[in-house]
């Protein structure tokens, strides 16, 4: 029996055998910890920086390819690896830029970055901040919270290169929510005339494809963005009652109101994993399989616990899930991303789709972009059984851009 969740992990060839590991451990601008682990091979002298807002990269598949080229590969972490509970993306940059710095203290001529997938959102955020004046950065996230990019060194990297980026997770989750919900207390709650799993509405039974209506779609994608405007507002109004409880702690210094401050009001979204495109494959056609990122059949995985945004705080909501609320937006960030660039679009991807993947390589700032498209599956799979990953395609026309640009 195929697992839920098949396609979406897959296994690294083998380090070259003289590579040279290290761990390191650094600070951040505001005294966080993160670490992060750099691969180097004899006579590298161009450094790529991988990183993820949420996830663990020390394992990427596309690290020993690198490796096997000839580039040294760094790979981080943020404060919020493997628990995004709390990911809020400008804190975020304030963990990328110290790694950015560590790089800088090495010996290497070139460093450049490379998104993949919800990294991509994160390096372009990077760089559009990193090319700021320091007076011009952000001084706050989307909930209020006060932050300082102005006085933290931000390193802009000498090239940026993206691999299946989405469009932000914020903006990727307005088309993954499930806005037949209902009633955010209940996770299953539903009006049937917005459910995508019901074949009144044009779904058919996996693996069959299914066949929503313009008219379902139209209203489908409207209901959505009603749907995060709502949970926006909710967030909100929690950051409003801690603030509160914040100054009424400052003026009584009662336990209670500082417990009332400091109590969490975690929002809990339920059914994130139900874009139409993933049952439709008429619907923004291109290689992709039948099912989700998180496996082949949506119609069930879109109630599970595993999924986008399921728990988060208010603060975290608005400034990474929320894609009108959200700086961390590709598009936005993209047209300051001025260092040579390379855009790497994958045939089978389920997360941007060959209309995202136009928007986004457009809108980069770089007099020098390159776009290629190359065949596999979101997570760099390959696009059929028998065929080569495609993270190892990639690997050759990253190497390729790489020669051109800084070797």
């Amino acid at each position: 029996m195929t697992r839920l969740g098949a396609g979406r992990y897959l296994e690294a060839a083998e380090a070259p055998a003289n590579t040279v590991t290290s761990t390191h451990e650094l600070t951040t601008a505001d005294g966080a910890k993160v670490s992060g682990v750099l691969r180097t091979v004899p006579g590298a002298d161009v450094v790529v920086a991988l990183m993820h807002p949420r996830q663990d990269l020390t394992h990427h598949v596309l690290v020993p390819e690198l490796l096997a080229r000839g580039y040294a590969v760094w790979t981080q972490g943020t404060r919020s690896v493997n628990n995004d509970i709390s990911l809020v993306h400008e804190q975020a940059l304030l963990d990328a830029a110290a790694g950015q710095v560590f790089l800088r203290s090495r010996s290497f001529d070139h460093v450049v970055t490379l998104g993949h997938s919800g990294g991509g959102t994160l390096f372009a955020f990077y760089h559009e901040q990193a090319g700021l004046a320091p007076e011009n950065r952000l001084t706050a996230t989307p909930s209020g919270r006060p932050i300082d990019l102005a006085s933290a060194q931000m390193p802009v990297p000498d090239g940026a290169m993206f691999m299946a980026p989405h469009p932000g997770q914020g903006a990727l989750l307005l088309r993954l929510i499930d806005p037949s919900v209902v009633d955010e207390s209940d996770p299953m709650s539903i009006d049937p005339a917005l459910d995508p799993f019901d074949a009144a509405n044009g779904f058919a039974d996996a693996p069959e494809p299914s066949s929503y209506s313009e008219d379902f779609v139209g209203r489908y994608r409207v209901a959505q963005r009603e749907r995060v405007a709502r949970l926006d507002a909710l967030a909100r109004s929690r950051v409003a009652e801690a603030s509160e409880a914040r100054r009424r702690f400052k003026v009584s210094g009662e336990a209670i109101d500082g417990r009332d401050a400091l109590a969490p009001r975690i929002l809990t979204v339920y059914r994130t994993d139900a874009d139409l495109r993933f049952t439709d494959l008429s619907l923004s056609p291109n290689a992709r399989p039948y099912g989700s990122l998180f496996g082949r059949r949506p119609d069930l995985t879109n109630y599970g616990l595993v999924g986008f945004a399921r728990l988060s705080t208010p603060d975290a909501w608005l400034s990474t899930w929320s894609g009108l609320s959200s700086n961390a937006d590709f598009v936005r960030c993209a047209p300051s991303v001025t260092v040579p660039s390379l855009f790497v679009e994958l045939t089978g991807d389920q997360a941007c789709f060959p209309e995202d993947a136009s928007r986004m390589a457009e809108a980069l700032g770089s007099v020098h972009k390159t776009r290629v498209a190359i065949e596999g599956t979101h997570f760099g799979g390959p696009i059929h059984d028998g065929a080569p990953t495609g993270a190892s395609l990639a690997a050759v026309d990253i190497d390729a851009w790489l020669s051109e640009h800084f070797t």
